[in-house]
């Protein structure tokens, strides 16, 4: 090959030498081992109020993909005293689980359902990812944040009591197993997905002991890994530099209050709540959910007429076909959902539109490849 053909070569390869033909290129193949296409179950919640449409438009997706998977659905609801010991055993010997939004009751003793589970299967590493969608305009571009919050401990320990009427005691749990343990899932995290900095939040200038028992923590972790940048941000001025300049953070690692709220700013942020994918995994199991807070599962409206976003569950429904090492229908659906979002024509009331979560379902449907 002449010198002069080299360059003309090298853009024809680079898919520069036409703008009228489009190849489409597969990533190198992923190789199963044998066995590996087994149809899997998966243990499904339905939940509380807009939760069965949104998990009923993941079953149709996955039945129309023809997904290796299949469902072992329990009704439960967020109203229960105690989570039922056979969804326990369904969830421990399957190790997967999809999860509508579960009302948790405010006030009156009851203990949250989601926080029962988190507990009783040990899924200490809540994920959000929350990014931008094309087509779905919002304030800030080159949004790509993941919000790595530990699950267990923290303010969500529920220990209270009243010391004496009319004083109550809450107190806030902070060890050094639990902080090391999601701090090394942050960072194995970014390094296992190439992500290129951590950013451990916290508010240690005032809670000295408890987080700087999570910073220092975090700190040990991050010296293993000198590849990933790494800073520190007190919560209040994160929660400021999230709505001001959101594209600095890459991977955030937070204790289980603050992750809770900086998730729900991170995805109204990129989109709303409505798009944005989520799990929570352990050693073992893992539990995939709409990312941020469900705000909608209690939304009577929607559920009449039947117009809830089914896209933050459809997404993280590819979280969960990817964690069961199903790449190819993991982005099939991812491809399908983004299309729709980039299109545009149907989406339901949060993201502008009017319409209903079976429209949206049957577009998808339409756009699978």
């Amino acid at each position: 090959m002449s010198r002069r053909t080299l360059p003309i070569f090298k853009k024809l390869l680079s898919g520069g030498g036409s703008t009228t033909t489009t190849t489409t290129t597969r990533s190198v193949t992923y190789m199963p081992r044998p066995g590996d296409g087994t149809p899997r179950p998966v243990t499904l919640i339905p939940g509380d109020g807009v939760g069965p449409l949104v998990t009923g438009a993941v079953e149709q997706v996955m039945e129309a993909m023809h997904a290796p998977v299949y469902f072992e659905k329990y009704d439960v609801h967020g109203d229960m005293k105690t989570v039922p010991p056979e969804l326990i055993e369904s969830i421990k010997k399957n190790k997967v689980c999809l999860k509508g939004g579960l009302k948790t009751p405010v006030g009156g003793g009851v203990s949250s359902l989601n926080v029962l589970l988190r507990k009783e299967l040990d899924l200490y590493a809540s994920l959000v990812h929350c990014f931008n969608l094309q087509g779905l305009p919002t304030r800030h571009q080159n949004v790509d944040i993941v919000v790595i919050r530990e699950n267990t401990e923290g303010e969500y320990a529920g220990l209270e009591h009243e010391v004496v009427p009319g004083v109550v005691e809450s107190l806030k749990v902070i060890t050094k197993f639990c902080s090391e343990r999601i701090a090394k899932y942050a960072f194995e995290y970014a390094y296992l997905n190439n992500r290129k900095k951590v950013t451990a939040v916290h508010k240690a200038n005032i809670m000295k002991l408890a987080d700087g028992l999570f910073l220092e923590s975090c700190r040990e972790i991050a010296s293993k890994y000198p590849s990933i940048k790494y800073n520190e941000m007190i919560v209040d001025n994160c929660s400021m530099q999230l709505v001001s300049k959101p594209e600095q953070f890459d991977v955030m690692v937070t204790p289980n209050l603050y992750g809770n709220l900086v998730s729900n700013i991170a995805a109204g942020i990129a989109g709303g709540t409505g798009v944005m994918p989520g799990g929570n995994v352990g050693a073992d199991h893992a539990i995939f959910e709409q990312g941020a807070s469900a705000g909608n599962v209690g939304n009577e409206k929607l559920v009449e007429q039947k117009k809830a976003n089914p896209v933050a569950l459809l997404l993280s429904s590819a979280m969960m076909l990817r964690h069961l090492q199903f790449p190819s229908f993991a982005d099939r659906l991812e491809i399908a959902v983004k299309r729709v979002i980039l299109e545009g024509g149907y989406r339901t009331k949060d993201l502008g539109g009017t319409s209903t979560t079976q429209e949206v379902v049957d577009t998808v449907i339409a756009n699978l490849e």
